[in-house]
């Protein structure tokens, strides 16, 4: 994913893209009245190569039950059907990875008809599915997600969830341009005095990919 939008990022578009077909499609996204804050929330915890490959299997052994080639064959119908068939584990890694592959869909939608309450819906949805389902969050970014919750749409925060591998590294938050400044002042003072870290944190716009500039 990385490198496709390396390649293919476009300014003022987002990048839908279809890991088994690899077609893209660019998603505009020019509303000025919008940005992206991405807080760093400065830590990494080393559990990565092995929980990564865990899950993979998990995910494979929900779709060997299921009967499909993978879990994009799958709907939420079919999970629920042969939940029975499954543990509670298995079933919680499927339903997560059925779910954000719709959740995507429908953010790219919203996102297409400027409608930054449903997206921010689906970004803390998606961070609740990566929490307890597929258990890749860690204590830092649920509670920058937390919050940016608490802000809430009334202080210019849509929606936040954890971006990258997870148990650690960085969340991101659709927010009010208007509030970049005073959103990032609220969350650095309250995650610092939750966790004891100084997170980064910036606002950023879709940008474009890798270039050559002439000067």
């Amino acid at each position: 994913m990385d490198q496709f939008i390396s390649v293919m990022g476009r300014e003022n578009h987002l990048l839908l893209l279809d890991c088994r077909s690899r077609r893209t499609e660019l998603v505009p996204m020019n509303d000025p009245s919008v940005a992206l804050l991405i807080i760093n929330t400065n830590v990494r915890h080393e559990l990565g190569s092995g929980e990564y490959a865990r899950r993979r299997a998990q995910c494979e052994a929900a779709a060997k039950i299921l009967g499909v080639p993978s879990l994009r064959d799958a709907d939420p119908e079919r999970l629920e059907s042969a939940r029975s068939k499954m543990d509670e584990v298995i079933y919680r890694r499927a339903r997560h990875v059925i779910g954000e592959i719709e959740r995507t869909v429908h953010a790219a939608e919203g996102i297409r008809a400027s409608n930054w309450p449903t997206v921010g819906n689906l970004m803390y949805a998606s961070h609740a599915s990566l929490r307890d389902d597929y258990e890749v969050s860690c204590q830092e970014l649920d509670a920058v997600v937390e919050l940016a919750e608490a802000i809430g749409v009334r202080g210019g925060v849509y929606g936040c969830r954890m971006t990258g591998g997870g148990f650690g590294g960085c969340a991101v938050a659709l927010i009010k341009t208007g509030a970049v400044e005073a959103i990032s002042k609220t969350i650095a003072t309250s995650y610092k005095a939750k966790t004891g870290i100084d997170a980064t944190i910036f606002s950023s716009r879709p940008a474009s990919g890798a270039m050559v500039i002439k000067s």
